[in-house]
């Protein structure tokens, strides 16, 4: 009995253990292969001019300016709405229907499909409120798509700050408001940087949602204000891609672009985790 317990136990960790192998030879094979194809073609010049001749030469500038524009609006809206949003149904609002229905609609917001919000923002940013294709149209849809993820993060994060902290804080005299933003916050922020960090992965390549609220199909310049159309690496990317001049010669362009986008989500994550360490580590030497 023992032995067959024994063996159940080293057949499962050996199927765990090949699947993350799998896992993660997978996403190597997937980036090793945009690495092997986008390579060659990036230089300084690809990144700082912007694209010539039909798309089929220069590069890609304008595009990463409007996708680090989008990011940093959808990340202003979303972010500072979805923490104060989680606050109040973890810390003010009773445990009751309302709560439910406002978590169940928070988890169905997050599974509607990204080219649901990309129509509801052209309807309502670009024509209604007047943005027309933007920045802050883009920004504001991308915020949206965002809005669920950083929502359930922070409850959870929230949730996971033992109640000690909030009772040692009123013991102290401190009001509800003041514990929440001088105790619980600050304790919590570490995993909340987690769903920053997931919500920058999921806007910086979403097509759809830009699609109809903020990009340009060609535009080689920058934007001078909120209110331009821009170009993005994930619409400019599904350009080359599918419907360019020229397929074959704009191929390692699309390449490279990809490369190029996936290195940005690289650098925004690894900027974010940072963060988050250097605030934990602050956090365990006040402790």
């Amino acid at each position: 009995m023992i032995m067959n317990k024994k063996s159940s136990e080293r057949i499962a960790f050996f199927i765990f253990r090949l699947l993350g192998f799998s896992v993660l030879a997978l996403l190597l094979a997937l980036l090793g292969f945009i690495v092997y194809n986008g390579i060659g073609v990036i230089n300084w010049e690809f990144i700082t001019t912007a694209p010539t001749e039909g798309m089929t030469a220069g590069g890609i500038y304008p595009a990463i300016v409007g996708t680090l524009c989008l990011v940093a609006g959808s990340m202003i809206v979303a972010f500072p709405v979805g923490i104060m949003s989680a606050i109040y149904t973890q810390e003010y609002a009773r445990d009751g229907w309302l709560v439910r229905f406002i978590r169940i609609m928070t988890n169905n917001l997050a599974g509607i499909p990204s080219i649901v919000f990309g129509l509801f923002g052209m309807a309502l940013f670009v024509n209604t409120l007047g943005f027309g294709d933007s920045i802050v149209a883009g920004s504001l849809t991308l915020g949206l798509l965002a809005l669920p993820l950083v929502i359930r993060t922070t409850e959870e994060a929230l949730k996971a700050i033992p109640d000690t902290y909030r009772t040692g804080s009123y013991a102290l005299g401190a009001g509800k408001l003041q514990t929440i933003f001088r105790v619980v916050l600050p304790a919590a922020f570490p995993d909340i940087i987690t769903g920053l960090i997931l919500s920058i992965g999921r806007v910086s390549g979403e097509t759809a949602p830009i699609l109809f609220t903020a990009a340009a199909y060609f535009l080689p310049k920058l934007p001078s204000s909120i209110f331009d159309q821009v170009m993005a690496l994930p619409y400019h990317l599904y350009v080359i891609a599918t419907s360019g001049t020229d397929l074959e010669a704009s191929r390692p362009i699309a390449y490279g672009t990809a490369l190029v986008l996936i290195t940005i989500v690289l650098v925004m994550n690894l900027l974010a985790t940072a963060i988050r360490s250097y605030i934990s580590k602050n956090k365990k030497q006040s402790a």
